[in-house]
């Protein structure tokens, strides 16, 4: 399969990482309120590490977390995309899907509307079945973006995160998914 590297959506180019991203998503990975949600804030070194892993996921897969750029004004402002979970729980294997923005991009409908461009790829160009999606169960406002893009909480696979330390608070994530049927009962509903 030949790679995605590129989707659109109406307002955002989803787009391979380029090296001046590092110094905005370093930035956005350190910041205490976009990572609220997560055990701790990145330093540079692990934003840079984490482009790297996000190449490697695109290198091995085809597709992944895309970078996040307004049309209008040029700017990255986070990422979006489709990863396959990279460790051992009852809902995997699996392909996940996930986003996080900068803090000043929040509130005005990227985060959906990327998601939705992404789970148009997983279903239509990569043929999966279903998709993921999970967070800590404090996570309101991701929960929020799951249920926007029609993704159904699924209670009964709810699952302590084997890559959070047992005793944070974080360490509990509830689980949310859609088929390939309930996403064109989506669009056609």
């Amino acid at each position: 399969m030949e790679p995605i590297l590129e989707l659109e959506s109406a307002r955002l180019l989803m787009r391979q990482w380029r090296d001046e991203d590092l110094p905005a998503f370093a930035e956005m990975c350190a910041d205490p309120q976009v990572m609220r949600y997560f055990p701790v804030p990145l330093s540079r070194l692990e934003s840079a590490a984490l482009i790297g892993r996000i190449r490697g996921h695109f290198a091995e897969h085809g597709y992944g977390l895309w970078a996040l750029e307004r049309k209008d004004t040029g700017a990255f402002i986070g990422f979006t995309g489709l990863a396959v979970v990279g460790f051992e729980a009852s809902f995997t294997p699996a392909t996940e899907i996930g986003w996080r923005l900068a803090r000043e991009h929040w509130g005005l409908g990227y985060a959906s509307e990327a998601a939705w461009t992404a789970l148009r790829c997983g279903f239509d160009r990569l043929a999966l079945d279903d998709i993921v999606a999970f967070t800590t169960e404090a996570n309101l406002p991701s929960q929020k973006v799951m249920q926007a893009i029609g993704m159904h909480h699924d209670p009964s696979a709810d699952f302590e995160h084997p890559r959070v330390g047992r005793d944070d608070p974080l360490r509990h994530h509830v689980l949310y998914r859609i088929t390939r049927e309930q996403w064109l009962e989506t669009l056609h509903g």
